[in-house]
């Protein structure tokens, strides 16, 4: 019968210093330890986005100390139970963007279920999006007009993943589906308007708009045989304009 080994799962800030933890706790020395990292945890930015190290410890049997030992002085175990550096990486993006959005909601005194899945593969030269779902009741404080706090509160989430990570993370958020019906919303305002403007014979200039926003509109009217689109106006000012095509 295979021998038992009693273990400890050790979490820290560090991996060396759950390491150091494990020995002091089994009063051995760190090269009597056979260890396994969980979890390598990641340093956040400005406290946003902290995971701290988590690892399992036991105590190496005598047949385990005539190993030769792994680079850097862990137990082999330790990389056969680790995921490829690649998924290790997309895991660990997708737990500092769901960290960064915890703790920015809670600095902002509101309750949600934050949810971070990865969209699909993009073609080489864009961003694989991370998209972020808050859910949770009378969140309308997180959206704000014209969508101004949600797009702010995306922007900085932007900032720090990318800073943490060390690279751009296209992270989108939405609240409860905001995104969604507004993007219907503005599709079906774009055909409305398009039909007026072949019917009336002039041009019609829709509200002010984000770049995003006209961007719907625009995506939505490029096909159409009978109107063009066109932004017109400066900054916060500027929106889009259907025009009829002679």
């Amino acid at each position: 019968m295979a021998e038992h080994k009693a273990s400890l799962v050790i979490i820290a800030p560090t991996v060396e210093e759950a390491i150091q933890q494990g020995a002091e706790q089994l009063g051995v020395e760190k090269e009597d330890l056979e260890i396994t990292i969980l979890d390598e945890g990641t340093r956040g930015l400005f406290g946003l986005g902290n995971r701290e190290a988590r690892i399992r410890v036991s105590l190496q049997s005598e047949e385990d100390k005539q190993t030769v030992p792994a680079e850097n002085g862990l137990s082999t175990a330790a990389s056969a139970e680790q995921k490829p550096a690649a998924d290790r990486k997309m895991d660990d993006i997708e737990q500092v963007t769901h960290d960064v959005v915890v703790e920015l909601l809670d600095r902002m005194g509101v309750e949600a279920k934050v949810d971070c899945q990865w969209g699909e593969e993009v073609e080489e030269g864009h961003i694989r999006p991370m998209f972020v779902t808050i859910n949770g009741s009378d969140l309308s404080v997180l959206i704000g007009k014209r969508a101004e706090t949600l797009d702010a509160l995306q922007y900085i989430t932007r900032l720090i993943v990318a800073k943490e990570m060390d690279q751009p993370v296209a992270v989108v958020i939405d609240v409860q589906g905001y995104r969604a019906r507004r993007e219907r919303q503005l599709q079906n305002l774009a055909q409305r308007m398009a039909q007026q403007v072949v019917e009336r014979g002039r041009s019609i200039s829709l509200e002010p708009m984000p770049a995003n926003e006209r961007r719907i509109i625009h995506i939505a009217l490029r096909d159409n045989p009978d109107v063009y689109t066109e932004s017109i106006g400066e900054r916060e000012r500027r929106k889009v304009t259907i025009f009829r095509k002679q």
